[in-house]
């Protein structure tokens, strides 16, 4: 008879690889936001999928990267912090182009003395149509490690070779009782998820204006029966990027708030009042103070 498994699995790459999107396609919904832009992730997000087999809780984290500033080094550590708390690791890796700087440089800085269960995850590999070249791709990312880790083949966009992937995640975990019921798939709060919410569309309508300068404080988030109402505060480093976040006649605003909103009720199942303002913090990504708040 097999005994039923329970088990935590981070999920750690180079930014931009697919970490977020393939979170929410592991999971069957959206809990983690995801865009082009880097810095998208910048706390640990924790997704459940509960199977007849398992319960895993899948551990999002912020894309790894040679930090630049203050803020970098709080998401690099972030990220870091995640490992020795796993029972199974995803490296997930572009499998269009060949293993780069950033692959090497967490290889070398974060998993150099990592001796866990890990799985490379090779995604965006249907992307190349040259098999030769593809295969050329998996060499240089196994060759990154003495140990021989197995690869799996996978694209986040479509869901292709997703049974696969869990199959062996399933194969890897310890064996366990459920801790979270059934129907849970996040233990993130509405106010974090309102918070990542929000960022989102701002990367999303922003465009490259405003992206790594940006930050969201959640002022008060109010939980009634009929509506929740949410009082937000953007944070941005110079007047200009406060003048593109509020647009002519408050446009840009409006829209990135009606966006925000349309999805908060989505996910909490009822009407949301949101209100946002924009602040001023000149440098605030350079500072100590006040970090955890901002990131």
């Amino acid at each position: 008879m097999k005994h039923y498994k329970f088990g935590y699995v981070g999920i750690i790459g180079r930014p931009n690889v697919g970490k977020s999107t393939i979170l929410n396609r592991l999971i069957g919904q959206k809990i983690a936001i995801a865009t082009d832009k880097a810095q998208t992730t910048r706390r640990r997000i924790n997704g459940i999928l509960t199977t007849d087999e398992a319960q895993i809780v899948f551990v999002d984290t912020p894309g790894i990267h040679k930090p630049i500033d203050k803020l970098g080094e709080c998401l690099v550590d972030e990220a870091k912090s995640a490992i020795p708390d796993v029972d199974l690791l995803l490296f997930v890796v572009d499998g269009s182009t060949s293993a780069g700087r950033g692959d090497k440089w967490i290889v070398e800085n974060i998993l150099k003395n990592y001796n866990g269960n890990m799985l490379i995850v090779v995604n965006k590999y249907d992307l190349l149509k040259d098999i030769t070249k593809r295969e050329e791709n998996l060499l240089t990312y196994k060759m990154l490690f003495e140990k021989n880790y197995s690869c799996i083949k996978i694209s986040a966009k479509t869901g292709r070779n997703f049974d696969t992937l869990i199959k062996n995640i399933i194969r890897k975990l310890p064996a366990g009782e459920k801790v979270y019921d059934d129907d849970t798939v996040t233990d993130e709060t509405m106010r974090d998820i309102a918070r990542e919410l929000i960022r989102e569309k701002i990367l999303l309508y922003t465009h490259d204006e405003v992206p790594h300068s940006v930050a969201v404080l959640i002022e008060s988030y109010e939980e009634l029966e009929n509506i929740d109402r949410i009082c937000a505060k953007i944070i941005v480093e110079q007047e200009t990027q406060k003048g593109i976040l509020i647009g002519k006649q408050g446009s840009m605003l409006k829209k990135i708030g009606t966006e925000a909103r349309k999805e908060l009720e989505l996910t909490s199942d009822k009407k949301v009042y949101l209100d946002l303002q924009v602040k001023v913090i000149k440098d605030w990504r350079k500072k100590s103070k006040d970090m955890n708040k901002m990131y």
